[in-house]
């Protein structure tokens, strides 16, 4: 099992959903991976956060809307230190979306674009700290940054989290594709993002298998962008509200 009792700094360690309809993706991904789901109202009239779990362990989170964005993930980055983390971004050439704050006693968190256009988040943990499960089916195993310019966000997260890169052997005239790794430990990947397509990270979850996890989504009104064989089978999808996502079968790491 994938089980975590702690991320190392510069890990990919969460992920939560924002989304315009709480309760059709709790129905959508509950169907799709198994979740369960724990709610926890946010302090004021800040709506639920619900923590969604397999096995009873911590996975990912669906959180309320906002007006300045429609649905989408949010990639969350350990770090030893919310407030350095931030500034040294800042230093790198990022645009500083939110300055650190506590999130309760869970941890301290950040919001950032990279140069190249890309929200990330980064996480100091507190009491939680983030995924207590990855890997496994229904949980999470890759994050993948599309961007316009790799070179340059390889540059900046190389500076900021010390990730290292390694480019993959990829067939004649498909795109580059470059693995970055965290210590000796791969951490997720980057691609060109597509002409029209916004900078973005995309996360992977694991399922047994990728093509009735695409006849899930499809039968609840998702979509499929894309599938490839590379490694395993990967299919980049929507959820029903519009969120981009993707799955992958085949060998992960423990």
């Amino acid at each position: 099992m994938g089980t975590r009792t702690e991320h190392a700094p510069g890990t990919f360690s969460w992920v939560d959903l924002t989304t315009s309809d709480g309760a059709g993706a709790k129905e959508f991904y509950g169907g799709l991976f198994g979740w369960e789901f724990e709610d926890n109202e946010l302090p004021g009239d800040g709506g639920i956060y619900a923590i969604c779990t397999v096995g009873g362990d911590p996975v990912a989170a669906i959180s309320p809307a906002t007006d300045q964005f429609p649905p989408h993930w949010n990639n969350y980055v350990t770090v030893a230190g919310a407030d350095e983390a931030a500034a040294k971004a800042k230093e790198l050439g990022a645009n500083l979306i939110e300055e650190p704050f506590d999130v309760m006693d869970a941890g301290r968190m950040a919001l950032f674009q990279d140069p190249t256009g890309a929200a990330l988040c980064i996480w100091e943990p507190g009491e939680a700290i983030g995924a207590g499960r990855v890997n496994d089916p229904g949980c999470l195993t890759w994050n993948e940054l599309h961007t316009p310019d790799p070179a340059k966000a390889l540059e900046f997260f190389g500076g900021l989290f010390g990730w290292s890169a390694e480019e993959m052997e990829t067939g004649e005239g498909d795109p580059t594709y470059t693995v970055i790794r965290n210590g000796d430990r791969s951490n997720g990947g980057v691609i060109d993002a597509q002409e029209g397509e916004p900078p973005s990270w995309i996360p992977y979850f694991t399922v047994e298998s990728r093509d009735r996890a695409v006849a899930t989504t499809k039968e609840a009104g998702g979509q499929e962008l894309f599938q490839m064989d590379m490694v395993g089978k990967i299919a980049i999808l929507t959820d029903p509200q519009g969120a981009v996502f993707a799955v992958f079968e085949g060998e992960v790491d423990d």
